[in-house]
């Protein structure tokens, strides 16, 4: 596995960047144009038959205090990648990330990152009856996990910033007390470290809040396992 230091993107070698940039599959997000450019996500297979996520960028850009010029997108989630990996936050594997400008001084981006395997939306679980099928117990479990996946990030200042149900992924393998439960976040494009834990927490949690559908019991218990795990409460949720 290449990973590509945050540094590094300038120097990515031409012929790895053109392998993946020539790579072609189904298409997961239409291109998109916003900021600037287009942003698209396709399903790719490696030289070994391994299913990956490929977000494809022509002069996609984000600007800021460090960045005034504008920096591609991907950069800005490989940095949230690498942190989170590094918290122990349950997110995509990194396999390449890099940006070069074309000839005519747009910037061409990739992130390619392994798929999710056995992961769904936590939405498309609940709707296929994964709820009903494992019990509450397992249920409480999903949500412990997933409370403490946002706790790590959280405690590391970092804010997904986009954090919608959708974005949340699960995977249950075993029935019952042998049952391995796994929740993973998604699309951590917006993502970035906020001064303070309690700001990013805030903002992420209020968010979720508003842009899910759980019941008032389950939320209850989603904040009882978050703010134990964050370790202290969190005003407003």
């Amino acid at each position: 596995m290449v990973v590509q230091g945050a540094a590094e993107h300038e120097a990515v070698p031409e012929d790895r960047f053109e392998y993946f940039w020539n790579q072609r599959g189904e298409w997961v997000e239409e291109p998109n144009v916003r900021r600037g450019g287009e942003s698209g996500v396709q399903r790719i297979k490696s030289a070994d038959g391994q299913l990956l996520y490929a977000k494809r960028q022509t002069g996609h850009i984000y600007r800021s205090y460090l960045h005034p010029f504008g920096r591609p997108t991907v950069l800005r989630e490989l940095d949230a990648l690498t942190g989170l990996h590094k918290l122990k936050v349950r997110v995509p594997e990194i396999v390449f990330c890099g940006a070069q400008r074309d000839p005519v001084h747009q910037w061409r981006a990739l992130l390619v990152t392994k798929s999710l395997d056995g992961f769904e939306e936590i939405e498309h679980w609940y709707a296929g009856g994964g709820r009903e099928r494992h019990g509450e117990a397992v249920h409480d479990r999903v949500l412990k996990d997933l409370a403490e996946n946002l706790a790590r990030m959280h405690r590391g200042r970092w804010q997904h910033s986009c954090l919608y149900i959708k974005h949340v992924f699960v995977r249950v393998v075993g029935e019952g007390e042998n049952a391995v439960v796994e929740t993973a976040l998604l699309d951590l494009e917006k993502c970035r470290q906020r001064l303070t834990a309690r700001r990013a927490a805030s903002h992420d949690m209020k968010q979720l809040r508003r842009h899910s559908s759980f019941a008032a019991a389950d939320w209850k218990k989603l904040v009882y396992f978050y703010e134990t795990a964050f370790g202290s409460a969190i005003k407003g949720l």
